[in-house]
């Protein structure tokens, strides 16, 4: 949200350039050799080198239908926040290449486990909409966030909020975890998949030319809103 404030746009955001000193707090974000700041006048017909790490790229930015904007960072943010709640890279078992970029562009994303609590998995679909005006920004993801997590602390230091919706949420994903664990019926973790040897997950150029226009996949409204 401060880079946001600044009008900087990072445009190298990815996992890669997250770094903490004990994986729990105090994260910085590092990397600023693509960053800069947001022109009055971007519109520039010429298609500009894409440079990063291609699933975490907006669409509009790998199509060239948009100059980079802080919504692409927000794009960003939502495949990190999918990585994160899952434990799971996007799409690690197939090539990073222009079909992947051309599936993209067409609607495709990572798929959410329905067990993770419904309000952040609708809080990442958002930061990933193919539609820019509609993606959320820093700050209303910080506030939600803040929200979400000052009702669970809470209800663990004082046993208030039991009846809020994410306290609900947490409760049945907890439930549904015991219970895959007690009937070992968990087929797939994060240590165990496998990546193909061309998901590529370091910053590189990029060059592909005639993707589609951006778009959700025909059920992506639905989702959101179920």
């Amino acid at each position: 949200m401060d880079i946001y404030e600044l009008d900087i746009v990072h445009q190298d955001f990815h996992p890669g350039n997250i770094l903490s000193s004990n994986f729990k707090s105090d994260l910085q974000i590092s990397d600023f050799g693509l960053s800069k700041l947001i022109e009055a006048n971007p519109n520039n017909p010429k298609k500009k080198n894409i440079f990063g790490v291609l699933p975490y790229i907006a669409p509009e930015v790998l199509s060239g239908d948009e100059e980079y904007t802080k919504a692409a960072d927000v794009y960003s943010y939502g495949i990190i926040a999918y990585e994160v709640v899952t434990g799971f890279p996007p799409y690690p078992n197939i090539p990073h290449d222009k079909d992947l970029a051309m599936k993209i562009c067409n609607g495709l994303r990572p798929k959410i486990p329905f067990h993770i609590p419904k309000l952040i998995t609708k809080m990442i679909m958002r930061c990933w909409d193919a539609r820019i005006a509609l993606r959320p920004t820093f700050k209303e993801l910080r506030d939600e966030w803040s929200k979400y997590r000052n009702e669970y602390e809470d209800y663990l230091k004082k046993e208030r909020n039991k009846n809020s919706e994410i306290l609900i949420q947490i409760k049945k994903a907890k439930e549904f975890s015991a219970n895959q664990e007690s009937t070992n019926t968990i087929t797939t973790t994060p240590l165990n998949y496998k990546t193909h040897p061309q998901a590529i997950y370091t910053s590189r150029l990029l060059d592909f030319s005639k993707l589609p226009k951006p778009k959700n996949e025909e059920n992506f409204e639905r989702e959101l809103e179920e």
